[in-house]
């Protein structure tokens, strides 16, 4: 099933691309992650506390909050670059090379997870390269 939340996913983050390019027209990029930034807050804590997930928040160690802490770093610095990439650019464009992050990310749970590198991940990862470099060139 998890297949099926990646779907929903990927299906999401394309209207992310869509509603953001219309979105940021004439606006500071910083300023519209700022905004979406706080209505993603209010979504996340609202759905944990409905589904029950907020009451576990003491159960945490130091290792899930410094590890979630610097998840959320990461995020926010994807997105600011994101809303920069696509003001400037087409959502055609910036959104593929965004999901290069893909392939960025399997190479990184080989190298840091110790997560195994079968051919036909390895294949798939170096197809979305190619891919990112043709739209990039």
């Amino acid at each position: 099933m998890w297949w099926i939340y990646a779907l929903l996913s990927a299906f999401f983050a394309a209207l992310t691309a869509i509603f953001a390019k219309v979105g940021i027209k004439g606006v500071d990029t910083d300023l519209a992650t700022a905004i979406r930034t706080v209505v993603i807050l209010i979504l996340a804590w609202g759905i944990a506390v409905f589904r029950g997930g907020a009451y576990s928040i003491n159960t945490l160690s130091r290792q899930n909050i410094i590890f979630l802490s610097l998840s959320g770093i990461a995020t926010g610095l994807s997105w600011i670059f994101y809303f920069k990439a696509l003001q400037i650019g087409k959502v055609s464009q910036v959104a593929p090379v965004d999901k290069m992050s893909v392939a960025i990310a399997i190479i990184l749970s080989v190298a840091f997870l110790g997560e195994p590198l079968t051919i036909k991940t390895a294949l798939g990862a170096s197809m979305i390269i190619a891919g990112t470099l043709v739209l990039i060139l």
